[in-house]
């Protein structure tokens, strides 16, 4: 493996490493006795006579962990945790789900009835932590949609993740046919005071995508979810049941600002892309790159985001005459599937790069922070100038593998993919591009 390549995987865990949530919840809450402080509101937990969990997500199990050592002893926790693995160490009092991502399970659905059917018993006098990561959106999940079996459930969230659609976009279908997004959780424990604290992998000012926004208003509409059905034809992709009931007109709004619901509610984030970009940027300088980080490219297709962000390490480079740099990039780009190949978004995107960095002394990675990329078993890839040529000695053709959606398949033979194994985490995509001089 070149030099390249390693330094790009050790900023990578490094990043990782750096991104501890249970530090984080001590670091931005504060509690004094009794007086829980957010960032806008104090809170005396003292009043409550039931304290309830809700923790849905890829790292609920970090984040119910941290609440259970950051609140008192005293105060007893009672719950729901709906997560793609089994807690090492479960918190008592909380139930726990083993649910499907990114397919909804029999986990995704059971995990959506014991929410609900917890938050039934709560009243003025209860307070419910919402801790919400991304993955939410599988990993807990009820259709609104009477009639609908868990069959139809899966096949309807198939549709939506391979139409190509922008996650925000897919989120507002997702939250229209939800008995459990789009604020209807907010709904179902209307009376209790509720704070959400969150580790989000969507951009700032859209805490209503983050699994689908539970807790929070939605500012989509039954016009937008309409629209989007149609836009990407995803009627001829949804079971017989979901099409008959939209064509029937039956489908609900979903809760908006001003509604009562949201009246004792409280949002706080816990990571976000600041935290990600911040160690990110630590890591590679430390490995000794001048390092500047961008946004501009989230939601675009995959081959745009390559073009744009390698033209933008070329203008860094040339700032920087002589300098080892580094650009750092977040967010989740789109890669519709074209074949039944094995990869995701992240190494799709390492894929589209093969080609433009040939024989260029540049590193390009790619990966989940959850550990996760698409339907593969690794978090993304890393390629560099010399992968094109390893590639071909191999009679392996970097477009074919694009073209059938194969880009782990691709990097797996070469010994680039990269494997992490579910970080217990959930911030954005990152991507790490190294140019020397």
């Amino acid at each position: 493996m070149t030099h390249g390549k390693q330094l790009a995987r050790k900023i990578f865990s490094d990043t990782l490493a750096a991104l501890d949530i249970p530090r984080m919840m001590e670091l931005k809450l504060t509690l004094s006795g009794c007086i829980l402080t957010l960032e806008e509101v104090a809170i005396d937990l003292s009043v409550f006579s039931s304290v309830y969990v809700v923790a849905i997500g890829k790292a609920a199990h970090s984040m119910a962990t941290g609440l259970r050592s950051f609140l008192p002893d005293s105060f007893e926790l009672k719950g729901v945790v709906a997560a793609p693995t089994n807690p090492e160490i479960p918190v008592p009092g909380l139930q726990y789900f083993v649910a499907g991502h990114p397919d909804p399970n029999i986990d995704s659905w059971r995990s959506a009835e014991a929410i609900l059917s917890l938050l039934r018993g709560a009243d003025d006098r209860s307070v419910v932590f919402f801790l919400l990561s991304g993955g939410g959106s599988a990993l807990t999940e009820l259709p609104i949609v009477p009639g609908m079996r868990l069959e139809d459930l899966q096949a309807a969230n198939h549709a939506l993740v391979t139409c190509g659609a922008p996650i925000d976009t897919m989120n507002t279908v997702r939250r229209h046919l939800s008995a459990v997004k789009g604020g209807r959780l907010a709904l179902a424990a209307a009376r209790a005071t509720k704070v959400t604290l969150a580790v989000t992998d969507v951009p700032a000012g859209k805490e209503h995508a983050l699994a689908s926004g539970p807790t929070v208003p939605d500012p989509s509409t039954i016009a937008d979810t309409n629209r989007i059905i149609d836009q990407y034809g995803l009627r001829k992709k949804f079971p017989e049941a979901l099409v008959r009931w939209l064509d029937e007109g039956k489908m609900p709004e979903t809760p908006k600002p001003g509604d009562p619901a949201f009246r004792n509610a409280h949002f706080q984030l816990l990571l976000g892309m600041h935290d990600l970009f911040h160690a990110a940027h630590h890591a590679s300088e430390a490995r000794g790159y001048v390092t500047c980080c961008d946004n501009s490219t989230d939601d675009w297709p995959v081959g745009e985001a390559a073009d744009a962000l390698l033209n933008k390490l070329e203008e860094w480079r040339a700032e920087n005459s002589g300098e080892r740099v580094a650009l750092i990039a977040d967010g989740e780009l789109s890669s519709p599937v074209t074949g039944n190949g094995i990869g995701g978004r992240n190494s799709a995107f390492v894929l589209s790069c093969v080609e433009k960095i040939a024989g260029r002394k540049i590193t390009v990675l790619s990966a989940g922070t959850d550990g996760v990329d698409g339907n593969s078993p690794g978090a993304g890839a890393v390629a560099d100038g010399e992968t094109l040529a390893r590639a071909q000695a191999q009679g392996l053709d970097p477009g074919a593998a694009f073209r059938q959606s194969d880009a782990y398949t691709f990097f797996g033979k070469l010994g680039d993919a990269i494997l992490t194994g579910p970080t217990g985490n959930n911030l954005r995509d990152l991507r790490i591009l190294l140019a020397e001089p």
